[in-house]
């Protein structure tokens, strides 16, 4: 439900990048109730939400962490190459502890839980839109610092140790997704997710695919509680 723009249409334009039309349809509601903002395009993955950042020239982008087609996380940075003045909102069903940190090196300005009310939503937006961050003050406080050295392995958990593409193919793992499934979930070959799948093995100090897939359901369920 996108609200009539019209050439003399000053409110700021959102894109709303989700693979849940449920999601989306709530979202574009609410945003379209407020004076300021509208919704001027909606996409359900990746390659759709790039093209629209082209076609539509929005002034801000929500895009989910975790799109059934390719990657939240590389799309910001794709939308982030293309258009780096272009503010970037991200929300995620995930624990900001665990993705903010990473959704703003990859190049959004804020992170926002879909557990928070949508009014913190909103605030998000016009935040981003301002060019200051939208996030916690305690993640805030972590991003000002100056990183820490990495901790031994044996303290060092799945976040810390993996690549952005490999915590992916990792909480895919603990959601009970086999090699075909994560390859067809994020448009690659299945040996480069085997080639994943050998890279998170080797930094956790995992045997074999058992223990992966038995530390990566641990791993979902802690997250998730």
């Amino acid at each position: 439900m996108k609200a009539t723009l019209s050439a003399r249409d000053n409110r700021k334009r959102v894109l709303l990048v989700d693979d849940h039309p449920v999601v989306r349809e709530g979202l574009t509601r609410v945003i379209n109730q407020e004076d300021d903002l509208v919704v001027c395009a909606e996409a359900q993955d990746a390659p759709r939400g790039l093209a629209a950042v082209a076609a539509k020239r929005p002034d801000v982008v929500v895009v989910d962490i975790s799109l059934e087609e390719g990657s939240g996380l590389d799309l910001i940075k794709d939308i982030h190459a293309q258009h780096p003045k272009l503010p970037i909102l991200a929300l995620s069903m995930h624990p900001e502890s665990l993705y903010a940190e990473r959704a703003i090196h990859a190049g959004a300005l804020g992170y926002v839980m879909k557990r928070q009310p949508v009014s913190d939503m909103i605030a998000a937006v016009r935040k981003v839109l301002t060019g200051h961050v939208a996030v916690s003050e305690g993640i805030l406080a972590r991003l000002v610092q100056t990183r820490r050295k990495e901790v031994k392995s044996g303290g060092t958990t799945p976040a810390d140790a993996l690549s952005d593409r490999e915590l992916e193919v990792f909480r895919l793992l603990g959601e009970g997704h086999n090699t075909a499934e994560i390859a067809t979930r994020l448009r690659v070959a299945s040996t480069t997710v085997q080639s994943y799948r050998a890279a998170i093995k080797e930094k956790l100090g995992l045997r074999n695919a058992t223990e992966l897939v038995s530390r990566a359901a641990r791993f979902v369920a802690t997250e998730s509680g």
